[in-house]
């Protein structure tokens, strides 16, 4: 705890901030720009976040848990309608929420949908603008004014994620914002996520990006087996599901390459994030259609609370 010049304890406050916005508007990268490393999957494809990702930000008079949802948007499955339901619903949990936009593209439907669902809110909601580093400086001010006119925001935050610009402002203000309370978790914790969960994202990451348009959303991950050998060594085994054989194909490579391509770039975040080396097992399986599945879609996490 801090103390003041007159030796009078500060005040802490601590409290937790969604992260709301359209697919692809940037809320991953805002998540690990703040915590300060990769615990939120970064992919240019729309609804790469599926679950709500808990990132923790923690200095000496405060604590802000950010709660990074997936983006809204019309869904196409049972997994959309879960990744929908999980976004809107943190709305109701939350001291602050973060609108984060896109101010490249300006103000779309979407955008508007997601304000609707705002109104209903009663915690203060926050417009941050996200990408002012893709626009000229005289757009902001009509953007601006364009979306005042939509919400009487609590504040609006233009910002940089990628290149960190005006990031501290953001939590300075949201910090003013938050209630007195106590320290949810320790200084040193990033994340609420165990391990596995942050593995298996960092997997699906590498197999995103490897496989461009043609496996989009038909990926999983599922963490079978973790542990710390004698040698020192952790242990991963862990299992990609696809929808169609197809996929499974695609998935594994010409002998094998892209698979083991995802398994490289995997296992060096994965020895980043746990500080050890790691041996990294990886099987490809197929279920046919698990995206519309409600047993699969638990089994693997995706859990409508």
């Amino acid at each position: 705890m801090n103390h003041t010049p007159s030796g009078k304890k500060e005040k802490y406050h601590s409290g937790f901030v969604a992260i709301v916005g359209r697919p692809n508007v940037g809320k991953s990268t805002l998540m690990n720009e703040v915590i300060g490393q990769k615990i939120a999957i970064m992919s240019d494809k729309p609804q790469t976040t599926r679950n709500k990702i808990h990132g923790v930000y923690t200095k000496d008079n405060s604590q802000i848990v950010f709660l990074d949802t997936p983006g809204i948007h019309k869904p196409q499955s049972k997994l959309g309608n879960y990744m929908n339901k999980s976004a809107v619903g943190t709305l109701g949990e939350v001291d602050a929420a973060m609108f984060l936009i896109d101010a490249s593209e300006g103000l779309g439907g979407g955008d508007r949908y997601i304000i609707e669902q705002l109104k209903l809110v009663k915690t203060p909601i926050f417009l941050v603008m996200n990408k002012i580093d893709k626009i000229h400086p005289e757009a902001l001010l009509p953007l601006i004014a364009t979306y005042k006119e939509l919400h009487d925001f609590a504040e609006i935050i233009p910002i940089s994620a990628l290149q960190g610009n005006n990031i501290d402002t953001l939590l300075n203000v949201l910090t003013r914002y938050l209630p007195e309370g106590p320290q949810y978790y320790p200084a040193d914790q990033v994340t609420d996520h165990p391990e596995q969960f942050v593995c298996a994202e960092l997997i699906r990451e590498k197999i995103l990006h490897q496989t461009r348009e043609e496996v989009p959303h038909s990926i999983a991950v599922s963490i079978e087996d973790m542990k710390v050998q004698d040698n020192g060594v952790v242990y991963i085994g862990a299992v990609i599901f696809v929808e169609r054989d197809s996929q499974k194909g695609i998935v594994i490579g010409k002998q094998g390459a892209l698979l083991k391509e995802v398994g490289r770039l995997a296992r060096r975040d994965i020895e980043l994030l746990l500080g050890s080396r790691v041996f990294l097992e990886l099987w490809v399986k197929v279920k046919k259609d698990w995206r519309n599945q409600e047993r699969v879609l638990k089994d693997l996490g995706y859990k409508n609370e």
